[in-house]
């Protein structure tokens, strides 16, 4: 057989049967792995059962702290070559208040060409395409070189550190690899950079009062109000012009910017603040001695993380009372748009879609700065969201056998190493 013909039988086997990678969808978003606690015992072993009896394929787990499971699948060509990583996540964020879904959360149900439930575009869709790759390569494992690994993992809700950080530095099937991750995006648009973050812990102290006496207390909520807003100033902190990342976010704009929302690059492109919780004060009569407020700030490649500390640093000094702490912290990644593995997705994606995709960031965080970090080349390919993180959380099953028919194409691009224009 030419590589071409294998090339094509494995697009097509991928996308086959998309019935089946309905069920295999609606079957995982049944399994509960709401994060917290992200309990993904149950979803490792549905996986493991489900591939148990594949011809040559090597199960290897590695669970992390208390209920946090990961699995790798490891599966070898008929000769040593190029390992290639479909990294997916198990845990999902939690279901929230129920009285707003139209469905049962964990039910799988299909409507309207939908599949809906907590989890289903981010991403057990995109697990069941990865599964449904892995087992298109089995069936062709002495036609083609190298390995190819589905790293499965908890705990990516709460940054990963349990999950796909565990499989990275535990097990030797997770390292030196070109990664994709099938996470949550677009199949028109390749995701090969994120932007990095600081989580603050804002305190101020005041001076306790009755709040008719104003003059005699020193309110801790209003201090904190004062440096939340200074913080704000943070947002003229932008990715310098001549970074790689600039061009790309512009040439990606006509095509990203609808899908990811009216004003996507702006927020790819500069600091943002974002308080996400703040408490203080025990009574509307009294001046409250304490506040403290949770920040997540959201940094765009070209700007160190240490940068943005030495300005909160600088902003904090000229508001007494009010100090903050780092409670985590992590660079903006980044792979070039030239590396020949974005080139591999976006080739694929074309061919599949049949128009234009294009290589942009991606606004939210997810396990690929992980990979980044410890030095792979890493881009993200998944499916549409549609309500991410809400109510009635869904996917288009159209999309599905689309996402595996692009995943087993670039899988096979990156482990011939064919060539790119």
């Amino acid at each position: 057989m030419t590589r071409t013909s294998l090339r094509s039988r494995l697009a097509t086997a991928a996308a086959a049967n998309h019935h089946d990678l309905v069920r295999a969808t609606a079957a995982l978003v049944a399994i509960d792995s709401q994060t917290p606690p992200s309990d993904t015992r149950a979803m490792v072993e549905h996986v493991v059962q489900a591939v148990a009896h594949g011809e040559g394929l090597e199960i290897e787990r590695r669970p992390g702290a208390g209920p946090v499971d990961n699995v790798v699948l490891r599966l070898r060509g008929h000769r040593p070559g190029r390992r290639v990583i479909l990294s997916c996540h198990l845990d999902t964020y939690p279901v929230g208040d129920i009285a707003g879904w139209t469905v049962p959360p964990l039910s799988g149900a299909v409507r309207d060409g939908r599949l809906y439930g907590r989890g289903s575009c981010d991403m057990k869709g995109g697990v069941a395409a990865s599964l449904r790759v892995l087992e298109v390569m089995a069936a062709h494992r002495n036609e083609w070189s190298g390995e190819l690994v589905v790293a499965l993992a908890g705990d990516e809700e709460s940054m990963g550190e349990q999950g796909t950080q565990v499989l990275i530095d535990s097990s030797p099937a997770c390292s030196d690899a070109l990664v994709i991750v099938p996470d949550v995006g677009s199949p028109g648009i390749v995701r090969c950079g994120e932007k990095g973050m600081v989580w603050l812990r804002l305190t101020a102290q005041g001076s306790a009062a009755h709040g008719a006496h104003v003059h005699r207390g020193v309110n801790a909520i209003d201090r904190l109000i004062d440096a939340l807003a200074a913080l704000r100033g943070l947002a003229a902190m932008r990715t310098p012009a001549g970074h790689e990342a600039v061009a790309t976010m512009h040439a990606a704009f006509p095509l990203s910017e609808p899908v990811g929302g009216e004003g996507e690059m702006d927020v790819m492109s500069r600091v943002t603040v974002n308080v996400g919780r703040i408490e203080g004060g025990t009574s509307p009569n009294l001046v409250p001695q304490k506040a403290s407020a949770d920040v997540d700030i959201r940094i765009p490649l070209g700007v160190p993380v240490s940068d943005v500390e030495r300005q909160i640093d600088a902003v904090l000094v000229g508001h007494p009372g009010v100090s903050c702490s780092v409670t985590r912290r992590y660079e903006a990644t980044w792979t070039s748009p030239a590396h020949p593995l974005v080139r591999y997705g976006t080739r694929a994606a074309e061919e599949v879609l049949g128009r234009p995709v294009v290589a942009n960031m991606r606004v939210g965080a997810s396990d690929a700065r992980l990979w980044r970090r410890a030095g792979m080349a890493t881009i993200v390919l998944g499916l549409t969201p549609h309500n991410l993180g809400g109510s009635d959380e869904c996917l288009d099953i159209a999309e599905l056998p689309v996402l595996a028919s692009i995943l087993a194409l670039t899988v096979h691009d990156c482990l011939a190493g064919d060539p790119v224009c």
